[in-house]
């Protein structure tokens, strides 16, 4: 058998690397190394001899073992399987043999150009045990020019005299839950600049810890002493890079306060605090069947990669509470073990949908077997993907949950992430699970959302009828079964009360927002579309802290024209009435990429061409932006504001664009242009920028990624995130100062302004105005209008000389006692 094959180009085109291609399942390798070509003709050519192993029925991909055993894909465009065929035909057939160029697949070049997200085409090295050398890329190749050479590899052993490094260490795991889901999928992100094998090695246990299953399955808790072993030529620095984590907690805040209560056999647990009244529905999920047999190993593990990208995919979108939870599933997704297990599985012949349930019941298993009811709780998540990539396999709908009638006290054995996410929740008044843990996922989710949740309640709760009335009082951790009339009056009251309170914090709302002493603090909005506006005026805000016009330009495949654009914002601003708008001009670069903007692939997207750097790059997309602004939103309300700021050089551009845009459409009102602190230099200079910008406006996002030099999308740093960090507060508190100087006013309108402990500390630093989501707002109100600007001041100070952000929120709490 011939060791190195040569690849030729499959059609003429532009040859890029595979970090080019604009999909993360590419770019990031997820299904293997390999190269690109964005093609100009209409037909794909085998890029060398070899049996051709599948053809999908929609005909736009082809996978190919070549004479060496190695297995390519070839996938024309991206999100071609979404045509159905349509613009495509294959000329083979699986099993059959082909030489190097013959004709694989025809297509219409124009109609698949106009009907796919990129006609850019990856081809994949699919098998381990292979290396693909790609010749020089960034060129255009001609059909059947030499790109590429695949050659086998064989396991080696050191030979002597090689200098293989190896290191251990020692540490004390001190989180408060140990090694769960969230922290062993931390390190594992960690990992990933290093070549090293690392283990996590606890008594004669040991687990690859660059898998969340294996490390799962070590049942490592709180206190337990780990050794970290590394072999390979960076050994040392990966070790010590996981010991970090380890040693500054695996990103789990607060010890104590996330210490889970003991799970007690002889009643429910709170997991979700609340109280509901309602009626009794039985969820009864059962698995989908799958077949045994599969369809050919090639096409299997295909099948599984692109089930694994779409789920993946899936979960990349998730906000708010689910964001960190649908990072460790992704963790889950990628976990070499799992794919390791389901390989073997689809070698072995069986479906890839058979396979992936095989693997998940075996770590399953391994968890169950530490005894451990904190990581049993992580049983659920696998089951969760488990049944997710089972129905993208099949093609069928995933979770399954039932409509819920009002006031609905759902009841199930456990439920699993996706279920929650599914559920109506308007109709949903509680949640009890027979199984389960007040530290689950899907009880994070239901905190989140002010869903009462009890669980281990025991297999008794599964036999109760539907419809039968319940009381489910999560504070009293009790589930009261066909409770009698003075039980109900009792419950009644203490609901009534509540919706009392929140009716009141509503109707306050309307109200302008003003401290204890009589200090006027403004409570704006973030907004991102015209259905957010009518929420938040709704919910009483007092203008729009921060209109993110992003939301215009991504997901489409041409840029909104001025007639467009104009007409939303009008849309907008006569919904909020004549409460202040402030449009964020576009904010987009190379973390959120659009078609129709070609840009350069950044090794570091955050540090790059975005935002107001983008503007000044394109003055034609900016000027346009303006006019439509200008033309929708009266002068009056109007307030521009522009990301990403550095120092004035960013802003006296645009200062002076919009003097001409003004100009061109006769508008002699003045119309305020203020600036966003995102960064830690725009802070350092707020006095500065404030004695020419009209208004200061901190994005506390951006500001602490940048601050704690934590990337906010990096697993393996996202933890050490927080905009209460004291030099985070310090910054805040120059912007503060900068702007009373100038005479401006400075607001927050990053994610800290919806917090209401954060607010007394936000005021004592200068901030008069705080932009939250719609749903913050009664609330925070409600929190500002009991605060005293002097104890706020003395907060504040305090706050700045902490050593953490821990210490801050406990500041923040001792305060508002």
């Amino acid at each position: 058998m011939t060791d190195t094959i040569i690849l030729i180009a499959p059609f003429a085109g532009w040859l890029t690397p595979l970090e080019a291609v604009p999909d993360a399942v590419f770019a990031e390798r997820m299904m293997g190394d390999g190269f690109a070509i964005d093609p100009i003709e209409g037909l794909l050519r085998a890029p060398a001899a070899g049996e051709i192993l599948s053809v999908p029925a929609s005909a736009h991909a082809v996978t190919l073992r070549l004479d060496n055993g190695a297995e390519l894909l070839l996938h024309i465009g991206l999100d071609t399987v979404g045509l159905g065929g349509r613009g495509f035909t294959a000329k083979v057939t699986a099993g059959q043999r082909v030489r190097a160029g013959d004709p694989l697949i025809a297509f219409d070049l124009d109609a698949v150009a106009e009907a796919a997200k990129a006609l850019i085409t990856p081809v994949i090295l699919a098998s381990e045990g292979y290396v693909l050398t790609l010749e020089a890329t960034g060129r255009l190749v001609e059909a059947g020019a030499n790109v590429a050479r695949i050659a086998r590899v064989e396991p080696r052993e050191t030979t002597r005299g090689e200098s293989i490094e190896r290191f251990e260490r020692d540490v004390i795991v001190d989180a408060a839950h140990g090694i769960h889901a969230r922290p062993a999928a931390r390190i594992a992100a960690a990992l990933r600049p290093f070549v090293a094998e690392v283990a996590i090695v606890t008594g004669t246990a040991r687990a690859n810890a660059r898998s969340t299953v294996a490390l799962l399955g070590l049942g490592v808790g709180s206190g337990a002493s780990v050794q970290i072993a590394g072999i390979g030529t960076d050994a040392r620095a990966a070790v010590d890079a996981v010991a970090a984590l380890i040693l500054s907690g695996l990103g789990e805040q607060g010890s104590t306060a996330l210490t889970a209560p003991a799970i007690r056999s002889q009643g429910p647990v709170c997991a979700s605090p609340g109280l509901a009244i309602g009626q009794a529905l039985q969820l009864r999920a059962a698995d989908q069947d799958v077949p045994e047999d599969g369809a050919g190993a090639a096409a299997e593990r295909v099948g599984l990669d692109a089930a694994l990208a779409q789920i993946s995919g899936q979960l990349a979108g998730a906000r708010g509470a689910a964001a960190e939870i649908a990072e460790a599933h992704r963790a889950l997704l990628d976990d070499p073990e799992l794919i390791h297990a389901a390989g073997e599985q689809i070698a072995a012949g069986r479906s890839a949908a058979f396979a992936w349930r095989a693997a998940s019941a075996q770590a399953m298993t391994a968890i169950r077997a530490t005894g451990d009811a904190l990581l049993m709780e992580r049983v659920a998540d696998l089951k969760d993907l488990e049944r997710q990539v089972v129905a993208a396999l099949l093609g069928t709908p995933g979770a399954g949950v039932p409509a819920l009638s009002p006031s609905t006290v759902l009841i199930a054995e456990d439920l699993l992430p996706s279920q929650f996410l599914a559920l109506d929740a308007a109709n949903l008044a509680g949640i009890c699970t027979a199984a389960g843990g007040p530290t689950s996922h899907v009880a994070i989710l239901a905190a989140s959302a002010g869903i009462p949740m009890l669980v281990a309640a025991g297999e008794g709760v599964l036999a109760i009828v539907d419809g039968t009335p319940l009381i489910l009082d999560a504070d009293a951790a009790a589930l009261i079964i066909e409770p009698g009339a003075a039980a109900l009056s009792e419950a009644s009251e203490r609901l009534s009360a509540t919706r009392d309170r929140r009716a009141r914090d509503a109707a306050e709302a309307h109200e302008p927002c003003r401290m204890a002493d009589g200090t006027r603090i403004e409570i704006f909005a973030n907004l991102g579309s015209v259905t957010d506006a009518a929420a938040a005026v709704a919910a009483g805000a007092e203008g729009c802290g921060l209109l993110r016009t992003e939301f215009l330009f991504l997901e489409r495949e041409t840029a909104p024209d001025e007639e467009e654009q104009r007409e939303t914002y009008s849309r907008i601003a006569a919904t909020l009435g004549d409460r202040p708008l402030i449009v964020r001009t576009l904010d987009i670069g190379g973390d959120k990429p659009v078609p129709y903007l070609p840009m350069g692939a950044e090794e570091n997207p955050a540090l790059g061409l975005r935002g107001v750097r983008l503007s000044l790059a394109r003055p034609d997309l900016m000027r346009l932006q303006l006019r439509a602004i200008l033309r929708g939103v009266p002068a009056a309300q109007c307030r521009i504001m522009l990301p990403m700021i550095a120092d004035l050089g960013d802003y006296r551009p645009i200062r002076a664009l919009l003097a001409e845009v003004q100009a061109e459409l006769g508008i002699a009102d003045p119309v305020q242009l203020g600036v966003m602190i995102e960064t830690p230099a725009a802070a350092m200079l707020a006095g500065q920028v404030a004695r020419e910008a009209d208004f200061l406006s901190i994005g506390t996002n951006d500001l602490t990624q940048y601050t704690l030099a934590a990337d906010r999308g990096n697993a393996a740093v996202s933890q050490r995130i927080d905009a209460l960090h004291p030099a985070v507060l310090r910054l805040i508190r120059l912007v503060g100062e900068g702007a009373q100087q100038a005479g401006r006013w400075a607001g927050v309108c990053g994610g800290l302004a919806s917090d209401p402990l954060a607010a007394p500390i936000l005021i004592g630093l200068g901030i008069t105005e705080l932009s939250a989501t719609p749903a913050a707002i009664p609330g925070l109100k409600a929190a500002v209008r009991r605060l005293d600007m002097n104890a706020c001041v003395a907060l504040a100070g305090k706050a700045c000389d902490a050593a953490s952000p821990a210490e801050v929120r406990a500041l923040a709490r001792e305060a508002l006692i």
